[in-house]
């Protein structure tokens, strides 16, 4: 079910742009954003976080279903909308409000990345 979004709009014209974040690192991120009937929101999305390898480092996306919260006894629950913490994390659910919370979700996570890789390289 598509919703009425105003955020949207501001989402989609990034489709497309690599912004460099920090030259020095060698960061930059990258936002894909196509709209489709085949997900709630309307869109497939990806918002990611590079470094100077090209590596994705971080990122938010509904390209791919995830599984979470399995345990012994308890069966796997499924979501598109997830978030990569680095690199090794397989992803964890990500609760999609509109596009603007998921553009503020987004850049707060990049700074915060930055803000640990700057520590990292003193």
């Amino acid at each position: 079910m598509k919703t009425n979004d105003h955020t949207l709009d501001n989402l989609l014209v990034l489709n497309g742009e690599h912004i460099i974040i920090d030259e020095s690192l060698g960061l930059w991120v990258k936002f894909e954003i196509i709209e489709t009937n085949a997900r709630e929101q309307g869109i497939k999305y990806s918002l990611s976080l590079h470094d100077k390898s090209n590596r994705r480092i971080m990122g938010f996306d509904n390209s791919h279903e995830i599984e979470y919260g399995s345990k012994k006894g308890v069966k796997a629950q499924r979501t598109f909308d997830h978030w990569h913490y680095d690199s090794l994390d397989k992803g964890r659910p990500y609760q999609y409000i509109n596009a603007g919370k998921l553009l503020e979700d987004f850049w707060k996570e990049v700074d915060k990345r930055v803000k640990t890789l700057k520590e990292e390289t003193k």
